[in-house]
């Protein structure tokens, strides 16, 4: 039996979901992201992905600061945890079950409370729901972007992962990780097949906003419409590039004093989305309607053509040179005392360049035996 591309299939055909939230309003939000669900399913879709932070909305459309309103401060950034979703819950239960229906993939972007006790901070997270409804992992966006820092917390090493199923490969990143290269390269490092990248619009430097909307054909002044293309092609993998999109009627009566104000700017929340192969061509072009779903039909062979002449993980590779170490384990806030715990062995290349001299020992044999001690006290934990 041959490599199973794709989970052994010849085409998948997946789905990009372009649609507004209810802003700030998980319940209601929930509720369209189910239809949504269920009406590229009925098309067919097994993969089905939604922009970032699509429940109950980007909140970095709106800044607050210091010279916020107490009153207004206080309101907004509460109904951004009220309207979080929590890993596992109801919420999450509502979303798999229009999965399970579905018989899709769903990649969900989410303001995520964090689950654990005594925590109140919100996360930039990517949601994967399998097919069966059930959530399969989660990937917490690990650097929040400019004034995004007000609202969320940062992801860990735990965050770097692929779902591996009967599809293909599935990953992503969400907004600007997708420009931290090494970042990225440890997303094509695990075979993605589907990379998901998400973002809350697509963008140009304004006149007299630092953001306005880039609804040009192609969206071209937008950065992200050059990277989604470049990381098809380097990753040999299918990109669904998912964009916000708002409008004034998203915002329900509560809000409208956060959508009138003077630091609100979601003008360039105007769509974007795109599908692109493995070769850096569109599937789909930049999209600027809204509650528009982009389909596309994702075949095999197009990762085996393109990885024929650019393999990043074979034989366009030279990791005798370059090496790129990952942390993968959670960042935990406490051990217990009589916990064995000790750090991992990293050593600086210059270090391992002063033992070697000293003692003889080739930079090779002695990375192996550092490796080796690892293992041996790893087991002693």
């Amino acid at each position: 039996m041959g490599k199973r591309i794709l989970g052994g299939r010849d085409k998948v055909k997946v789905a990009v979901v372009q649609a507004s939230p209810v802003f700030m309003d998980k319940e209601k939000t929930i509720e369209k992201a189910c239809r949504l669900i269920k009406e590229a399913g009925r098309n067919r879709a097994e993969l089905i992905a939604f922009s970032e932070a699509f429940i109950p909305g980007y909140p970095a459309y709106y800044t607050v600061g210091y010279e916020t309103n107490p009153h207004v401060w206080t309101d907004y950034m509460i109904a951004l945890q009220d309207n979080s979703v929590v890993i596992p819950s109801e919420d999450t239960e509502l979303l798999g079950q229009a999965a399970k229906e579905a018989g899709a993939y769903v990649v969900m972007g989410c303001n995520e409370l964090d689950a654990r006790e005594g925590s109140c901070t919100v996360y930039n997270t990517l949601l994967f729901i399998g097919k069966d409804g059930r959530v399969m992992g989660r990937h917490r966006k690990l650097m929040p972007t400019y004034t995004e820092r007000i609202y969320w917390g940062k992801g860990d090493g735990s965050d770097i992962r692929v779902f591996d199923t009967d599809i293909g490969r599935i990953g992503g990143l969400i907004c600007w990780e997708n420009h931290m290269t090494l970042v990225r390269a440890a997303m094509i490092n695990r075979g993605e097949e589907f990379h998901i990248a998400v973002w809350p619009g697509n963008w140009r430097r304004g006149e007299e906003r630092l953001l306005d909307a880039d609804t040009s054909p192609g969206g071209v002044l937008c950065n992200l419409q050059s990277l989604i293309r470049v990381h098809a092609f380097e990753a040999g993998a299918f990109v669904l590039s998912a964009c916000g999109f708002l409008t004034p009627e998203d915002f329900p009566s509560r809000w409208h004093h956060i959508r009138d104000s003077d630091h609100m700017n979601y003008s360039w929340a105007s769509g974007g989305s795109a599908i692109v192969n493995p070769g850096g061509r569109y599937l789909v072009e930049p999209n600027f309607e809204k509650d528009a779903i982009l389909y596309a039909e994702c075949y095999a062979n197009q990762i085996k053509a393109v990885k024929a002449v650019f393999d990043a993980l074979g034989h366009y590779s030279r990791w005798d040179i370059v090496q790129l170490r990952v942390r993968s384990e959670p960042w935990v806030p406490e051990l217990p005392m009589e916990s064995n715990y000790r750090p991992p062995l990293n050593l600086p290349f210059q270090e391992l360049r002063n033992i070697s001299e000293k003692f003889e020992v080739e930079i090779e044999k002695l990375e192996l035996i550092l490796e080796e001690i690892e293992r041996i006290v790893s087991r002693t934990r």
